[in-house]
């Protein structure tokens, strides 16, 4: 259960920064580096889920499953 909240967190993190890029990118008219700095965030973020998704399912916590068709 605790691996789904943090994925969930990580996914809510990564929207907020989205949408806080968004907000500053209209808003700032490009005068300041907010803009930047939150899509920074949101691609560290990605990264960050990213690996802790490979390691979790390298050392077993995760398990991957396929389609059943």
């Amino acid at each position: 259960m605790w691996k789904a909240l943090v994925i969930v967190a990580f996914l809510l993190l990564i929207l907020y920064n989205l949408g806080a890029g968004l907000y500053y990118m209209l808003v700032d008219k490009g005068t300041t580096t907010r803009t930047v700095n939150s899509l920074t965030w949101r691609i560290g973020l990605s990264v960050a889920l990213i690996v802790l998704i490979v390691i979790g399912i390298a050392t077993g916590m995760i398990q991957p499953h396929g389609i059943n068709g």
